[in-house]
């Protein structure tokens, strides 16, 4: 093993390291200026905490546009998305023994991210993401927004609110600039890594940076199952789903023109789909138990297995 290519290994495991400690650094202010502010603990988890655990994907996904590696996107949502789903709620699930849903996320949020799924699915099916279509989705996240905080989830509105200082605003202010560092130099170790093995971007990016960019969801949702708030771990992963899929594709295309592989239409995204659809079925009873986190795990072993194929 060259030392170049030992150098870039580094890299990639040091800017992704520092992206997602910084996007926890970012998480926590927003959550806790969230709270001064009065906003539920729901709305909370489905929009500031879903916003803060997709920053890594929205900051590598406009790296990878600058850097001419557009490519990425399209793979990075799709692999972020499945494996929120499928990963994250698979681990919560069998961690905390089961899921249990406080309210009906068939009211609207389900249907959203069904929706949400749905629509980058036709969007990309001709290989081409116009502006138009950016435009669409930026929209969509504003509507879901909307919703959000104009519906009240939460069954405590006596709750105390948590105060806040300069500090506090400072760390998001020093989180966002990290996590934009953190992505720049993950996107060029993916490129330089690609390069030298000979593997195409978007087999990295749906994999490997896939699975460190949804480490936050992770983490956010294992906590909340285990203090009992697995209705903050499933707002979590809805929310960051549908930023995914609307904020990042339509920000980044504003950067500049995407590629969309034709592997990514063939197999990747109708597994997410799938999956996505699975989610639902499996929530319809408002609980997810163990056994069905072993089957979302299962699926997962799947993705990752058909993707090693393309190596």
């Amino acid at each position: 093993m060259s030392v170049e290519l030992l150098q870039y290994i580094g890299l990639f495991v040091v800017s992704l390291s520092v992206l997602l400690k910084a996007s926890d650094w970012f998480i926590n202010s927003a959550e806790a200026i969230g709270l001064s502010f009065g906003i539920s603990p729901f709305i909370i988890g489905v929009t500031i905490i879903a916003f803060g655990t997709s920053l890594p994907e929205l900051a590598t996904s406009v790296a990878s546009v600058l850097a001419g590696q557009s490519e990425i996107v399209i793979a990075n949502v799709v692999g972020s998305n499945l494996t929120n789903i499928a990963l994250v709620l698979g681990v919560v699930a069998i961690m905390a023994k089961q899921i249990d849903m406080e309210y009906n996320i068939w009211h609207i949020d389900m249907p959203y991210l069904w929706g949400s799924a749905f629509l980058l699915w036709f969007a990309v099916a001709d290989l081409n993401f116009s502006l138009f279509e950016a435009a669409l989705f930026l929209c969509g996240i504003i509507i879901f927004l909307s919703y959000s905080f104009g519906s009240d989830k939460s069954d405590d509105d006596n709750e105390e609110k948590e105060e806040v200082n300069w500090k506090t605003y400072l760390t998001l202010v020093v989180g966002g600039v990290l996590v934009w560092l953190g992505a720049v130099y993950t996107i060029e170790s993916i490129t330089q890594l690609s390069t030298m093995a000979g593997i195409s971007p978007d087999i990295i990016a749906i994999t490997a940076v896939a699975l460190g960019t949804s480490l936050p969801e992770v983490i956010v949702s294992v906590k909340c199952a285990f203090a009992g708030k697995t209705s903050i771990a499933v707002g979590n992963v809805l929310g960051s789903n549908i930023f995914n899929t609307y904020v990042v594709m339509g920000i980044a295309r504003l950067f500049g023109e995407l590629t969309i592989p034709e592997n990514i239409i063939t197999l990747q995204m109708p597994i997410m789909i799938v999956m996505t659809i699975l989610f639902g079925i499996m929530s319809n009873n408002k609980k997810i138990t163990k056994w069905e986190g072993m089957v979302l795990i299962m699926f997962y072993a799947f993705f990752i297995a058909e993707n090693l194929k393309e190596i």
